[in-house]
């Protein structure tokens, strides 16, 4: 077994959260950023926090080391979903740009963060590029996938490569389709999310050939997520370890396909911190360490 921060499926040994109480802080403050930051609907707050509770306990479980998050009035109640601000790799942590402007100053809290726990940075995508850890996977110790889309752009992709060059990685670039446009929350990991090293959940309806066709030249398994259970984070789905499987209730054809594929599948209770405003648990976890076995 080995220590690694180029792993989306090895066994999670720690990780960064930011309590809802945290990020939503009030329900005026809810009331005040919902529907500018797309929000399906405003989340209660009351109900939000029994859910994060439940969330919270299913990963101190597992028995990873947590760190949390403080409060911080500058920043939004979208800094619940504190993956897409940074992004692991084994020479330290690299800062994201924001594509989504309300969130810019989320990488900044992460910095903070990572100096106060003596966790290393990298470097940082500065402007005009922007990059967003949910744009990012990785697909092995080597290779890291990138979603081009209107959350990360060429620059930002241009400047990832240039920080992970010198590591011996390897940026894979995978062009993702407009769908419902620049005001969506559309990343790489809503329609792809692996769950162990030959194993991933896809939404292939949205996938680019060429990047489906990679997976299965890597002989990586496709459980499908189907129509019905997209927009309901069929395919937003967060390993805890190879094939143990944390997903939100509510996707029963996506979670008998994990079973099938011999996976335990763990589920929670997520309307008010991941339907609403389209965050399911890979956005509201930064894992730093895991252990591949």
């Amino acid at each position: 077994m080995s220590s690694t921060r180029h792993s989306e499926s090895g066994t999670l040994r720690s990780v960064l959260i930011k309590p809802v109480e945290n990020a939503f802080l009030s329900p005026e403050r809810i009331e005040s950023e919902w529907a500018a930051l797309n929000y399906l609907s405003p989340p209660d707050l009351e109900r939000a926090q029994c859910e994060y509770a439940a969330f919270e306990a299913i990963l101190r479980d597992t028995g990873a080391e947590i760190y949390q998050l403080p409060t911080d009035e500058g920043l939004t109640m979208d800094s619940v979903y504190c993956r897409d601000a940074a992004i692991a790799t084994d020479a330290g942590m690299i800062l994201c740009n924001m594509g989504k402007i309300a969130r810019r100053h989320e990488p900044r809290a992460l910095g903070d963060a990572f100096e106060r726990l003596g966790i290393p940075v990298l470097g940082a995508i500065r402007s005009p590029g922007t990059l967003e850890g949910g744009d990012v996977a990785w697909l092995d110790a080597q290779t890291l996938a990138v979603g081009y889309t209107y959350r990360t752009n060429l620059e930002g992709i241009a400047q990832l490569e240039a920080l992970l060059q010198p590591q011996g990685v390897q940026v894979l670039r995978v062009d993702l389709p407009h769908y419902r446009g620049p005001d969506d929350v559309f990343h790489l990991m809503s329609i792809f999310s692996p769950v162990a090293e030959d194993l991933a959940v896809v939404y292939s309806p949205l996938m680019p050939v060429a990047f489906r066709e990679e997976l299965i030249r890597r002989q990586v398994r496709l459980v499908e997520v189907p129509e019905g259970e997209f927009d309901s984070m069929g395919c937003n789905v967060l390993a805890l370890a190879p094939r143990l499987c944390l997903m939100v209730e509510g996707n029963p054809l996506t979670q008998a396909e994990l079973e099938k594929a011999g996976c335990r599948v763990i589920t929670y209770r997520g309307e008010e911190i991941s339907v609403k405003g389209g965050g399911g648990p890979t956005c509201l976890t930064r894992p730093i360490d895991r252990v591949r076995v």
